[in-house]
């Protein structure tokens, strides 16, 4: 068979606890969303697809997931996701160009 077997389509519900600056910003955007499409939407039913694009556009992580990095952190050791070009700075060092 030419299609393979589905992946596991079942919803999951997560709560997530959000500033309230947040949470202002989040309906500021579906308001722009409603302007924008001239259809209205709930935050809720938003979100979900910002946080798929913000994953989909973020390179370092997604170097880290081809790279067998970035899987379920509550199994194993910690993956670094950051540039490993960057230098390590100290807490309260000012970033600098090189030393």
């Amino acid at each position: 068979m030419k299609l393979g077997r589905l992946p596991d389509r079942t919803p999951v519900k997560m709560t997530v606890v959000l500033t309230p600056g947040l949470a202002q910003r989040l309906r500021e955007y579906a308001v722009f969303y409603a302007e924008t499409y001239g259809a209205r939407e709930e935050v809720a039913d938003l979100v979900p697809f910002m946080l798929e694009a913000f994953l989909d556009g973020d390179a370092d992580f997604k170097r880290a997931s081809r790279g067998g990095g970035a899987k379920d952190p509550t199994v194993g050791a910690p993956r670094r996701l950051n540039n490993p070009s960057t230098t390590e700075k100290e807490p309260g060092e000012s970033p600098s160009k090189s030393k």
